[in-house]
């Protein structure tokens, strides 16, 4: 179990003043000046011998992903773009931090910007998002007006804007090229790579797009020294993380914890157990809405890791934990986010386009039991071809669910299309 002294966000729950003042005496803006004099190549350096992996879901190793930044400038402006887009259900991790925690991104975007080259960061935030947008634009007029942001930030001698862009609340926008396209005025549609972000990002200048957990824990990772966060959790997986946990439990909660933390444990010790005890545990789904769920015999000892849950075929994903208990219609859950994956398709893709809505109608006869057995394996067929053949991962996601679903709970599925025959010929 994670100590507080190697928690990051201190503010998580809004307890202590989420202002400049108060975020100075948690220890953020603390000398950010000699992280920047560290140079580029230290902080890249630093971030990847860390192992901090993206926290928005992919997982991508975060240090790597910043060295693709073009190190010598054609002349076009590189720029940092924050995904604030927390669109996945049952993730609320990002919108804390910018509620109660946004000097701490803030300090992240001078960071990683300063590492990156680019002369300006851009945070893309979720239009719902109304609380956290005015927060962090009150923490950028702070920081302006402290010398910590803008013409030589922190008397580093670097000069770097901050923006804050509102979305629109569109799912398909907290993909990094759909986030792009809409930064830029246009329809959230994802674009074909290559090119990647790196070489024609927004406005067809070099840009990486991350996550806004990632961004803000890397000031404290440089800070602690490199050791520190490559210490905690599991080779690999490492540092702490954010955890969403919603659904069946006593006390739903968000709370920071270390990687490859037991799931019961970190159901059992945050969240007050399942409802009804764990023997009334039914599933999980551990990293949002777009992974594959768990049935309570994987769940009882599986890691809440990258590596470890995709060797169950899930994922950690936002690790957003949804838990449901033996009161939940499985079939009906899973039929309910093939809806908001239907709901939520840009329409580019033909795979995603009709797939998605093929699916969900699928779905909705399973879950009434008005179906045929065979239409189970036509069901995961087409949820076959729709992964892995469209430009963005949004096909994936409404394919995995169901996937899962069938994986674990296929005689369920038998059993209600048998009843409901029975019933029917009674």
């Amino acid at each position: 179990m994670l100590q507080d002294k190697d928690r990051i966000f201190t503010n998580l729950y809004g307890i202590h003043d989420w202002k400049l003042a108060g975020a100075k005496q948690r220890g953020i803006w603390d000398n950010t000046k000699a992280l920047i004099e560290m140079g580029q190549d230290s902080i890249i350096e630093g971030v990847k011998e860390s192992g901090l992996r993206g926290r928005g879901g992919a997982g991508f190793p975060t240090g790597l992903k910043w060295s693709f930044m073009p190190k010598e400038s054609d002349g076009r402006p590189s720029y940092l773009v924050v995904n604030a887009d927390e669109s996945e259900p049952g993730t609320c991790k990002d919108r804390e931090i910018m509620r109660f925690d946004p000097h701490r991104l803030l300090e992240g975007c001078l960071v990683a910007g300063y590492a990156m080259r680019a002369v300006a960061a851009y945070i893309y935030i979720r239009g719902e998002f109304v609380l956290e947008a005015k927060h962090l634009n009150e923490a950028i007029q702070e920081a302006y007006a402290d010398g910590l942001i803008g013409k030589n930030a922190c008397g580093s001698g670097y000069d770097f804007d901050i923006y804050v862009h509102r979305g629109a609340g569109a799912y398909i926008c907290g993909e990094e090229t759909a986030l792009i396209e809409s930064l830029e005025g246009n329809k959230g549609q994802p674009r074909l790579k290559p090119p990647f972000p790196a070489n024609v990002g927004v406005w067809g200048c070099p840009s990486t797009v991350n996550n806004v957990e990632s961004i803000a824990v890397a000031p404290e990772i440089l800070r602690r020294g490199k050791g520190w966060f490559s210490g905690l959790g599991r080779p690999n997986n490492t540092g702490t993380k954010l955890f969403c946990i919603s659904g069946h439990v006593n006390k739903p909660c968000n709370v920071e914890e270390e990687m490859g933390i037991p799931l019961r444990e970190l159901i059992e010790k945050h969240a007050g157990g399942v409802r009804g005890g764990w023997d009334n545990l039914l599933a999980i789904i551990p990293g949002g809405s777009s992974v594959p769920l768990l049935p309570k015999s994987i769940c009882d000892d599986i890691l809440m890791d990258f590596d470890s849950l995709r060797e169950v075929q899930s994922g950690l994903g936002t690790a957003a934990v949804i838990v449901m208990d033996k009161s939940t219609d499985v079939i009906r859950a899973i039929e309910r986010l093939s809806h908001f994956y239907k709901h939520e398709s840009c329409g580019q893709c033909t795979p995603c386009r009709e797939g998605t809505g093929w699916m969900w109608r699928v779905m909705q006869r399973l879950v009434s039991g008005d179906a045929e057995v065979e239409e189970i394996d036509m069901l995961i067929n087409v949820s076959k071809r729709i992964e892995g053949h469209t430009i963005c991962a949004l096909g994936d996601a409404a394919a995995w669910p169901i996937q899962g679903l069938v994986r674990h709970f296929r005689p369920v599925i038998e059993e209600r299309i048998k009843s409901r025959k029975a019933a029917r010929a009674a």
